[in-house]
């Protein structure tokens, strides 16, 4: 790996340790030339599958867009980054755990909201209000009630 600061070739690895729930490996290396430290990340390119939209159109999924989506909804609620990462994680993880080549948009839209009820209710209120496309107060007291009679997590 070529030295971030002198562009040498000659890098040696100092320590390498499991990172993201073992998903990856974190390498602190040293230049041979410079002396400087740094960080590599090492994890497995899988490809992910295509998502289906409701209106037949295919994309790549794309995890930054989900993380958007996800912190859009728990704009200024109090929950940690490091939940919401590990919530973003394990939605990945439910994807890739599909095997299949395309996935449906509703089936991210469900983990989405199984995460988001764990995390934050009101947070799941706002996505469920735009996902679900809510056309009257009725549908929205719906969601209300059914959240209510959910049992409170052993996180909360």
């Amino acid at each position: 790996m070529r030295c971030p600061y002198c562009q040498a070739q000659d890098t040696r690895v100092v320590d390498s340790r499991l990172a993201r729930e073992g998903d990856q490996v974190r390498r602190r290396r040293e230049c041979g030339q410079c002396g400087e430290r740094f960080t590599t990340f090492e994890s497995a390119e899988l490809l992910m599958p295509r998502m289906v939209k409701q209106d037949g159109t295919r994309e790549p999924f794309d995890e930054d867009k989900l993380r958007t989506g996800m912190l859009r909804a728990l704009e200024k609620r109090p929950v940690d980054t490091d939940r919401i990462e590990a919530a973003v994680h394990r939605i990945v993880r439910n994807i890739r755990a599909q095997g299949e080549r395309e996935i449906p948009t509703q089936d991210l839209g469900h983990w989405v909201m199984e995460e988001l009820r764990e995390l934050d209710k009101v947070a799941f209120v706002r996505f469920a209000s735009v996902y679900r496309s809510f056309e009257d107060v009725s549908a929205f007291r719906e969601v209300i009630e059914g959240l209510e009679e959910t049992p409170p997590s052993s996180s909360d």
